[in-house]
């Protein structure tokens, strides 16, 4: 299954990948592409968790979600996939939100890697400060909303993002409450912001999003896991 993958990178960095063990929060536009990212490059231990259903307006830019999938639990119906592509993998399906209140619960000092595509600023900025305590390597996506330039999704170090809305915020957040994360980490963004052209429903507050952009944020943040496996 792997043969192109031992050509690259040879048996050893194959086998280490195969022992790593990911959590991802938020299989949404960027979270699902990211675990199939990853069970492709093979990763075969992987938690992922999210608590919503998919629904029909996931289909245009979230892996799972197909006509056949709406209603079902996102990440069963991810679990499925991921099992599809690699039947031996070890697939754990968390249908639950990360908070402050849930955060033992998931025991993020057991995994070597943690990925944070949350999009809920309060419990993001939650699992930033905790996940970074530990001892795992922490990657998190920014806002992949209101893009359309791939050419503009960059990789850097969280202080240093310039030009995004949700790193602004939660700079903010973190300051305000004192509370900082313990070590930098990496994060996949874009600077390009555009407005939404149309307004289908008043009190619907999500903003405009496409697949190519958060695919894109998605196999960054797997590519992140791959290469810091592949090099140490």
């Amino acid at each position: 299954m792997f043969s192109r993958m031992e050509l690259l990178l040879g048996d050893d960095a194959i086998n280490r990948i195969a022992e790593k063990r990911v959590i991802i929060f938020g299989v949404g536009g960027v979270g699902s592409w990211c675990a199939e990212s990853l069970v492709r490059s093979g990763i075969r231990k992987l938690t992922i968790v999210d608590s919503d259903r998919v629904c029909i307006t996931n289909i245009n830019r979230q892996l799972m979600a197909t006509t056949t999938t709406v209603g079902q639990v996102k990440v069963d119906a991810l679990k499925e996939r991921l099992l599809s592509i690699n039947p031996s993998a070890e697939i754990t399906a968390l249908q639950q939100i990360f908070t402050a209140e849930t955060a033992k619960s998931f025991e993020l000092d057991t995994y070597d890697y943690i990925i944070d595509a949350i999009d809920s600023l309060k419990d993001k900025a939650q699992l930033i400060l905790m996940g970074t305590k530990t001892n795992a390597k922490f990657f998190s996506s920014m806002g992949a909303a209101l893009k359309l330039d791939p050419t503009r999704i960059k990789i850097t170090e969280f202080w240093k993002i310039k030009g995004d809305p949700l790193a602004r915020a939660l700079r903010k957040r973190f300051k305000r409450d004192s509370q900082y994360p313990i070590h930098k980490f990496q994060c996949v963004y874009s600077d390009e912001l555009l407005e939404n052209k149309k307004t289908i429903n008043p009190d619907d507050r999500g903003n405009g999003t496409i697949v190519h952009i958060t695919a894109i944020f998605g196999f960054m943040l797997a590519g992140l896991v791959i290469q810091d496996t592949v090099s140490n």
